[in-house]
């Protein structure tokens, strides 16, 4: 590990730069990933779909809501 520390910090800024750079995307992608891997694997379980929907009925009632008010002004049904 002390060969490729003291190679790097050998090479030029922008070699350095560029190395970062493809690091730090290559670990987004890998952590996207698996953050995308364990919400699929959540969302898929019934427990949650249960929960899901019973916190999203608040929201139904209120598009609902918001419906009726905007068909009672303007006049149309």
């Amino acid at each position: 590990m002390g060969k490729i520390i003291n190679h790097l910090r050998k090479q030029p800024e922008q070699v350095r730069r560029h190395i970062l750079h493809a690091t730090t995307v290559i670990f987004a992608v890998i952590l996207i990933s698996l953050w995308v891997f364990s919400l699929g694997v959540n969302l898929t379980n019934p427990d949650t779909q249960a929960k899901i929907n019973n916190d999203l009925k608040p929201f139904s009632t209120l598009k609902a809501n918001l419906i009726d008010g905007y068909n009672s002004i303007s006049g149309s049904n």
